[in-house]
C-alpha cells in the first residue's frame, strides 16, 4: 500500500507543476495576445483605409449619368489625434486618385471644439478635385458643438451644404439630384422641404448622417439610394458578431449595403472616432460608387 500511496503522490505533485505551468502559459500568451491587439487597435487598425468599392444600379438613372462615380466619406471628426490635418489631407488624396464626379461626405466633421479645428478643416478639404462637386450634411456632433463654425469651414473648402436642400446635376436635358436632410438625432431634420424641392424627374439619392432614417425616405418612394454614416461600423466589431455598442439611430443599417423596400441604403464606417479612440474590425472607409443604367427600364 505504502507504495502505491508515494506513487501517487508523485504523479500528483507532477500533474501539478504541469497545471501550473500550462496555467502560467496561458496566462503569458493571453497578455501578449491583448497588447498586441489593443496596439492594432490604437496604432494600425485607425490609420488603415479600406477604399470599397461599389457598382449599383439606379432604376431612374439617365443613360447621361452612366458610370457617374461618387465617393462617399463621413464621421472625419478632425482633432489634435489622431485624425490631424495632414492624416486628412493623405485621405484626400486617397480620394482625388479615385477620380470622383462627386464626392459626398455624411456629416460629423468633428467631436469638440470646433473653433480649433475648423481652419485645418477648410484647408484639408479645400483640397478635394472631383470633376461635379462636393456636397455635404451635418452630424450630431456638429450640431452639438457649433454648427455655424462648422457650415462656415465647409463652405471656405468648396463644398455645398445640403441642409435640407436638393443640390442637381444637369447633362443635356437629363438630371441626376442629390438631396441632403438634416441632422436627425438635432431634431433638425425637414425631409417635407426636401420633397417640395425635388424634381420629378432624374434619379435622386439622399444624404443623411443618421442612416436609420432609411425607412422614412425610402417609405416616400422617391429615392433610390440613401448615404449615411454616423454608427463608424460599431469601431470595434468582434468576429461573427454583431457591433457591441452602436448609437441612436444606428442601430438597424450599421455598416455597409441594405436592401430598404426599393431604395438602396449605405452605411459608410467612417473615418475619425470617437472615445475611446480605437479600432477593431471596423477599418476607415472610403466608398467609390460606380452608378450603372438599369438596362430593363
Amino acid at each position: 500500500m505504502k507504495p502505491f500511496l508515494k506513487f501517487y503522490r508523485t504523479i500528483r505533485r507532477t500533474l501539478a507543476k504541469l497545471t501550473l505551468r500550462v496555467f502560467g502559459k496561458i496566462i503569458f500568451l493571453v497578455t501578449v495576445l491583448g497588447i498586441c491587439s489593443l496596439t492594432y487597435a490604437y496604432k494600425i487598425e485607425p490609420g488603415w483605409i479600406d477604399i470599397s468599392r461599389v457598382e449599383l444600379t439606379l432604376p431612374h438613372l439617365a443613360p447621361e449619368f452612366q458610370g457617374l462615380r461618387i465617393a462617399q466619406i463621413s464621421d472625419i471628426h478632425i482633432d489634435d489625434n489622431p485624425m490631424t490635418q495632414e492624416r486628412l489631407e493623405k485621405i484626400v488624396q486617397l480620394i482625388n486618385q479615385q477620380k470622383p464626379d462627386l464626392v459626398a461626405i455624411t456629416g460629423d466633421f468633428v467631436s469638440w471644439k470646433p473653433e480649433l479645428f475648423a481652419h485645418k478643416l477648410a484647408i484639408a478639404l479645400g483640397k478635394l478635385k472631383p470633376k461635379e462637386a462636393t456636397v455635404a450634411v451635418l452630424g450630431n456632433h456638429d450640431h452639438w458643438t457649433n454648427p455655424t463654425i462648422i457650415q462656415q469651414a465647409i463652405a471656405q473648402a468648396g463644398i455645398i451644404e445640403l441642409s435640407n436642400v436638393v443640390y442637381t446635376l444637369q447633362r443635356g436635358s437629363a438630371q441626376f439630384n442629390i438631396a441632403g436632410v438634416d441632422d436627425l438625432w438635432a431634431g433638425k431634420n425637414r425631409l417635407d422641404l426636401v420633397l417640395e424641392q425635388l424634381p420629378q424627374e432624374g434619379a435622386a439619392i439622399l444624404l443623411v448622417h443618421e442612416p436609420d432614417f432609411a425607412d422614412t425616405s425610402s417609405a416616400t418612394g422617391r429615392f433610390d439610394l440613401q448615404l449615411s454614416g454616423h454608427s463608424h461600423g460599431g469601431q470595434v466589431k468582434f468576429p461573427l458578431l454583431k457591433p457591441p455598442v452602436l448609437p441612436p439611430y444606428g442601430k438597424k443599417y450599421p455598416v455597409g449595403r441594405y436592401q430598404v423596400g426599393e431604395m438602396i441604403q449605405y452605411t459608410n464606417r467612417g473615418l475619425g472616432m470617437v472615445k475611446p479612440k480605437v479600432r477593431f474590425n471596423s477599418r476607415p472607409e472610403i466608398t467609390v460608387f460606380t452608378l450603372d443604367v438599369n438596362s430593363n427600364s
